[in-house]
């Protein structure tokens, strides 16, 4: 197997480096909790290991080539980060009255303490959720299969089996997207004590999800 490495190596960095709906998705449920920002992680990956199996095998190849597959990928992906961005602003409009409330949402509206609510297991509510926000956003990105269709096979020499070299430098990929979504994780918890003050997790909260819709109406025009 012989393969470009310094070279794919650069290009994967640089696109890291440039962020993308995933990497809001991490930032922000790293924010939320760091085990539910290595969960959106591991979903983002895992959805771009699904891009390279496509890729290796040839799916992506006939889904790119079709536009009425392609663009209903693209909406599909659209849609789905308004939603998030959606969902980020009710929780931004959900904080505020929160902090209007004041005193009141401690206590029930008879001036008796709240009901406690039913017991939940938190740890595994985050890691699903984290998972899959992270594993939707890459798998309804076409981008994600054009760079395996596209980029790949730049650096994939003739004196190999394609489909072996493919799947090597993909592996690569993800697992430097995992180091790199890790450290970024590490860092992004250092902001939830920010965000512990109603004022600034209810900003946060608003500019994320704005950014959210507004990449996806982005796409959504583009289509």
């Amino acid at each position: 197997m012989s393969v470009d490495l310094v070279g794919f190596l650069g290009v994967v960095l640089l696109a890291y480096l440039v962020p993308g709906p995933d990497f809001l998705v991490v930032l922000r449920s790293a924010a939320e909790h760091p085990s539910k920002g290595r969960a959106a992680a591991l979903g983002a990956q895992t959805g771009l290991c699904v891009h390279m199996l496509a890729a290796a095998t040839g799916l992506s190849l006939i889904a790119t080539r079709s536009p009425v597959v392609y663009e209903a990928i693209k909406l599909l992906g659209a849609a789905y980060l308004v939603y998030l961005g959606v969902r980020a602003v009710l929780a931004a409009r959900r904080t505020a009255r929160e902090r209007a409330a004041g005193q009141r949402t401690a206590t029930g509206s008879d001036g008796l303490p709240a009901k406690e609510p039913p017991p939940t297991d938190p740890t595994r509510s985050r890691w699903r959720s984290g998972f899959s926000q992270g594993f939707l956003t890459n798998v309804l990105n076409p981008k994600a299969a054009l760079f395996f269709l596209s980029i790949l096979p730049q650096f994939v020499h003739g004196d190999g089996s394609m489909t072996r070299q493919i799947f090597f430098l993909g592996t690569l990929d993800v697992v430097i997207g995992i180091v790199y979504w890790f450290a970024l994780v590490a860092l992004a918890t250092r902001l939830r004590t920010l965000l512990a003050r109603p004022t600034f997790r209810h900003r946060w909260e608003l500019t994320t999800g704005w950014l959210f819709i507004t990449i996806g109406i982005g796409v959504a025009a583009t289509a």
